[in-house]
């Protein structure tokens, strides 16, 4: 052996050593630090945030909340999105125009199977079938007149309705907006181990305090009215991942002796006759996967599968009736390693 090369190695070992012993104290570090739970109540659900930290930040969990509920909320009279569907003169922050920017476009992807302005078809129905008695088609016709993502856009710091009567709604996408929002404030802290769940809408990334996996169970839809029943269709393995399930679980009609999920139709006015009872979809973004998750309600199992094809970043995992009433199972062929059971 050279000298040159006895140099080499008398510098290159000390180095190893050092990232050796550097490796080893981070990773007695993060076995060391405990793993915060915090939960509470927002955007009318709970919430559930567990991560890995030295100490607890709910309250500021809650800031970035508060945040969100003040531009996208409409319970909440001081909000941004109150202001607008009280046609006044408001600016929108960027919040605000982050979420209505990509429902606009999921709107254009999914031809309008997505759409913040249906809530008032949305209210109808549920009222119309709580008391057995669905609306006339005078009523719907009506409706269908203010409802439409295109009579209403973003110019500026403003937004422009086409019709004073519309009003916005992003119940659809808030809560996994909320979610993504969570998630970056606990990156911003260097946080890596963390799992972010509001209203079922979830964000997950590193590993659980069982050192293990993030993994989510998907209810399996029932008719189960007193919501007595959560049996679990699946469970997920949903690390570094978004996941959103949307599904009226236990809210169905029956027509000619199949079930159907009470979702409506923006564009009919009407419930949707598809087949899909429960709708889940995983993303890279909650609030892209919430919002999918409600499309692909609406459009039924054949128009989702042509979706996901045109966006392989996404993976969903559908519960459907079948010709013979029963309840069949569809995903992404992508989603299959990530199916802990089924």
């Amino acid at each position: 052996m050279t000298d040159k090369q006895h140099k080499r190695l008398r510098w290159q070992i000390p180095f190893l050593l050092f990232l050796i012993i550097g490796s080893v104290l981070i990773i007695r570090q993060q076995h060391n630090t405990p793993y915060q739970h915090d939960t509470g109540f927002i955007f009318g659900t709970i919430y559930n945030v567990t991560y890995q930290y030295d100490k607890d930040i709910n309250a500021q969990i809650v800031e970035q909340l508060q945040k969100v509920d003040y531009s996208l909320s409409p319970f909440n009279k001081a909000s941004i999105i109150s202001a607008i569907n009280r046609n006044e003169n408001v600016k929108v922050n960027k919040m605000f125009k982050e979420v209505f920017t990509l429902a606009e476009e999921i709107s254009q992807e999914t031809d309008g199977a997505f759409d913040i302005t249906v809530a008032p078809l949305v209210n109808e129905w549920g009222f119309g079938f709580k008391h057995g008695v669905p609306p006339t088609k005078q009523v719907i016709d009506s409706l269908k007149d203010i409802i439409g993502y295109q009579k209403v856009q973003l110019k500026g710091d403003h937004i422009v309705k086409k019709d004073k009567r519309i009003m916005l709604d992003c119940s659809a996408i808030a809560k996994g907006y909320g979610s993504d929002v969570v998630a970056q404030y606990l990156e911003s802290l260097g946080i890596q181990n963390y799992m972010i769940e509001i209203g079922g809408e979830i964000v997950t990334k590193g590993i659980s305090s069982k050192r293990l996996p993030w993994k989510i169970g998907v209810t399996k839809p029932t008719d189960d009215s007193l919501n007595q029943n959560s049996e679990i269709q699946t469970i997920i393995n949903v690390t570094n991942k978004a996941m959103a399930t949307s599904g009226n679980y236990r809210n169905f009609y029956y027509k000619n002796g199949k079930k159907y999920a009470h979702t409506i139709d923006p564009k009919t006015g009407y419930p949707v006759q598809h087949n899909i009872l429960s709708s889940t979809v995983l993303a890279d973004h909650c609030a892209t996967a919430d919002a999918y998750a409600t499309s692909f309600m609406v459009l039924g199992l054949e128009k989702a599968k042509k979706i996901l094809d045109k966006h392989p970043e996404l993976m969903a995992y559908l519960i459907y009736s079948d010709k013979n009433g029963k309840n069949a199972v569809w995903f992404s062929p992508s989603l299959k390693d990530k199916i802990q059971a089924q």
